[in-house]
């Protein structure tokens, strides 16, 4: 099974040592992230930084600790599954077609995302953290 990151559930983790960040941290697996996020992550790294009350070289280094636990999707693996995610979601948030791209690219994934709307539609299998939980503490 293939767990996707939703970049809010990555963002979490990064500002509050948290149930999140401890999952994260404590599965066997590996986890998959759309590379094309980073461009959001660069956008919002003072304010994640600014919110975890981290000085630079600590949030550096759990941020390279988080994505130690991460597979990093390029974006040319998911522009073949992009007009059909934007399909799934367009009445959803177009905004979150990269992660269901992510899913439909990667067979047996899973979207991890506390985003509720998400589960609107029933393509990906979506599940919020406390799901998640009862997965990775198994």
């Amino acid at each position: 099974m293939n767990i996707i990151l939703d970049s809010n559930v990555l963002f979490s983790a990064l500002i509050k040592d948290s149930v999140t960040r401890e999952l994260i941290l404590e599965y066997d697996g590996c986890f998959l992230f759309p590379a094309f996020i980073f461009e959001e992550m660069d956008k919002h790294k003072q304010e994640l930084m600014d919110k975890s009350g981290m000085e630079k070289d600590d949030f550096n280094s759990l941020l390279q600790l988080l994505l130690s636990r991460v597979l990093i999707i390029p974006s040319t693996r998911l522009l073949p599954f992009r007009a059909e995610a934007v399909g799934i979601v367009k009445d959803i948030d177009i905004n979150d077609s990269i992660f269901i791209a992510c899913a439909l690219a990667n067979d047996d994934s899973i979207l991890w995302s506390d985003d509720k709307k998400l589960k609107k539609q029933n393509r990906v299998k979506v599940l919020n953290t406390g799901e998640i939980r009862k997965i990775i503490k198994k």
